[in-house]
């Protein structure tokens, strides 16, 4: 298979057409990086930088509890225990950063 096109690299994905449990995957998954960030405990990408926002952080975390507790019925156990122990990891480290101020 060769090299895509120049139309497929700038072909835009539609996100609405994903099904409802798919999209709330995404959502997590942004979720949880955007709060990693937001901690100041990874880099934002794009720059060398960590950035502290406290309370984009902890709005992160809510959301993704509260998506991970709605998707609970639908998720085997394996993936039930990952997303209920990186939300742990969330809150844990939220705590931590915030006992520094």
């Amino acid at each position: 298979m060769g090299e895509p096109s120049e139309e497929e690299k700038t072909q835009v994905f539609d996100i609405t057409s994903l099904d409802t449990y798919d999209l709330l995957a995404l959502f997590i998954n942004v979720l949880c990086a955007q709060a990693w960030q937001h901690l100041g405990l990874r880099v934002k990408p794009g720059t060398d930088k960590t950035e502290e926002d406290l309370e984009r952080a902890r709005t992160a975390i809510d959301c993704l509890s509260f998506m991970v507790e709605k998707l609970k019925p639908r998720l085997t156990e394996e993936e039930t225990m990952r997303l209920t122990s990186v939300t742990a990891d969330l809150k844990t480290n939220f705590a931590r950063v915030s006992l520094k101020k």
